[in-house]
């Protein structure tokens, strides 16, 4: 069981995987469709108190596949969503760069948590950061933060970093969180 002190109760959560169906480079809003759990798990994690902010890389837009102008409409019902659910979202970083730009903001790099840390005023290293793929984990041990992968399957046998928890879904990381 993970406890935070109440002025750092952030979780920063993956988009595609973790909160929504990951539809490889989604372009279209009406594509956005709950992960089994999740909805339930952004409630819970709001009732307990938690800010709750997104950091997703989404390289379709460097990759030319759609434009910003969609990305934030994606966003825009992505947070209504959220908010349907009974929740609220404090922001939504993303890293529109492809892998081969190198830039500071794609992760595993920590430059959004870095600047999103700086606009709402917390402490990377005091987050709860949950996603579904090692590079999200990555992510979150290179910030110093609390780990949470979700997969059904259990843990990767290639883990080439090991999370500090795992757990299926995101309502089963909410209940991991207290």
């Amino acid at each position: 069981m993970i406890t935070q002190a109440p002025s750092n109760k952030m979780v920063v959560l993956d988009r595609d995987g973790t909160i929504v169906i990951d539809r490889e480079y989604l372009s279209d809003p009406a594509g956005l469709e709950f992960m089994p759990g999740a909805a339930e798990g952004l409630r819970a994690l709001h009732e307990l108190g938690y800010r709750l902010i997104i950091v997703t890389n989404q390289s379709g837009v460097g990759r030319g596949m759609y434009s910003l102008d969609r990305l934030h409409e994606i966003h825009g019902r992505l947070t209504d969503m959220v908010r349907s659910a009974g929740a609220h979202l404090a922001g939504i970083y993303y890293c529109p760069h492809t892998p081969e730009e190198g830039c500071s903001c794609r992760k595993p790099a920590t430059g959004l948590l870095i600047q999103a840390a700086s606009e709402l005023g917390f402490e990377p290293s005091a987050t709860i950061v949950v996603g579904d793929k090692l590079t999200d984990i990555e992510f979150g041990q290179r910030a110093g933060a609390t780990t949470i992968l979700l997969s059904p399957k259990g843990a990767p046998e290639d883990a080439t970093v090991v999370p500090d928890f795992i757990v299926r879904n995101l309502l089963e990381a909410a209940q991991t969180i207290h």
